[in-house]
């Protein structure tokens, strides 16, 4: 059985989307899927709502399928019952959430308020919708609330865009922003699905956030990495700073104390999300040395290297 919270945190995007005719279901389905985003939040607010969620599951049973808007637990039967993978609710409902919980059900109740937050923490709720996000304070607000709560992972939807969608996803408690961005009503409406998998890519590339790092140069020992950081560091007035494996000059050379990894040296990236970039990689069939490593105090992964090396470089990428 799948962690519907990891599959969600794989991507760092939810659609959130109100399909207002079945006809509709498959095509958008489709659109995100080739768009690299299997998943979706199909909202209950249509009359066909629930056979949406039935032909999505049918026709893509890979797919990743919440009903969102659920109100009531009768509401959570018929979901399920259509064939939807998890539930989420606009508020703090402790009815629903209890029924959840006691079917074995993942659940992300909406939140807004320390109180709910703590409440649903409480109830073993780990993953949690911060709605609506924009008018409650943002990101900024998220922040502050998110910082007592270190175990919780927030969904943040509502007023969610291109234009603000980075700025969330750096975040690092943000599990995935959730919004119809990608697929608004009048792109549905007007069938324009080849747009909407330019969008899913678009927002992809946004929540990994994928940007040079530095450069590694390979060197013979420590004491030639030290010179050729110093030579670097006195043309464009760096400083440097030397490290247990390497010497930085600025934070663009990272000129290495061996020849361990890349021939040359290596290309490191800068990416949002070390697990987000991984699960990205891995399905365009990158392999990654997993005795490359490197973990921070909490155990999360800070580098990984890729098992191959372009044109004599190997290439890690990083945490931001």
């Amino acid at each position: 059985m799948k962690n519907i919270t990891e599959v969600i945190g794989t991507f760092g995007i939810l659609p959130v989307i109100n399909i207002t005719e079945k006809e509709l279901a498959e095509p958008l389905a489709d659109a995100l899927i080739k768009g690299g985003l299997p998943l979706i939040e199909v909202t209950l607010r249509s009359e066909c709502s629930l056979d949406a969620i039935s032909i999505i599951k049918k026709k893509f049973p890979q797919m990743t399928v919440g009903a969102g808007t659920v109100l009531s637990k009768s509401a959570v039967d018929k979901a399920v019952a259509a064939g939807a993978d998890f539930i989420v609710t606009p508020g703090y409902d402790e009815e629903i959430i209890d029924y959840c919980n006691q079917l074995g059900l993942t659940i992300t109740p909406g939140c807004s308020t320390p109180s709910e937050i703590q409440a649903a923490l409480k109830k073993g709720i780990v993953s949690i919708k911060f709605f609506p996000s924009e008018l409650n304070g943002g990101i900024k607000a998220l922040k502050l609330i998110s910082g007592p709560y270190p175990e919780a992972s927030f969904i943040p939807t509502g007023g969610i865009t291109y234009n603000n969608l980075g700025e969330y996803l750096e975040c690092g408690c943000i599990l995935a922003c959730g919004g119809s961005f990608m697929a608004s009503a009048d792109m549905l409406k007007n069938r324009e699905f080849e747009k909407i998998t330019q969008n899913c890519k678009k927002a992809l590339n946004i929540s990994l956030g994928f940007e040079l790092a530095h450069i590694g140069i390979s060197n013979s020992d420590k004491e030639s990495a030290n010179h050729t950081a110093q030579v670097i560091a006195n043309i464009f007035g760096f400083e440097t700073r030397e490290c247990s494996a390497s010497t930085f000059a600025g934070s663009i050379a990272e000129c290495m104390h061996n020849k361990k990894f890349g021939e040359y040296g290596h290309i490191g990236i800068a990416t949002n999300s070390i697990p987000r970039a991984i699960a990205y990689l891995s399905g365009k069939g990158v392999e990654f040395d997993e005795n490359s490593i490197k973990r921070d105090a909490k155990g999360n992964i800070t580098c990984i290297y890729m098992k191959e090396h372009i044109a004599g470089f190997a290439m890690h990428i990083v945490q931001k």
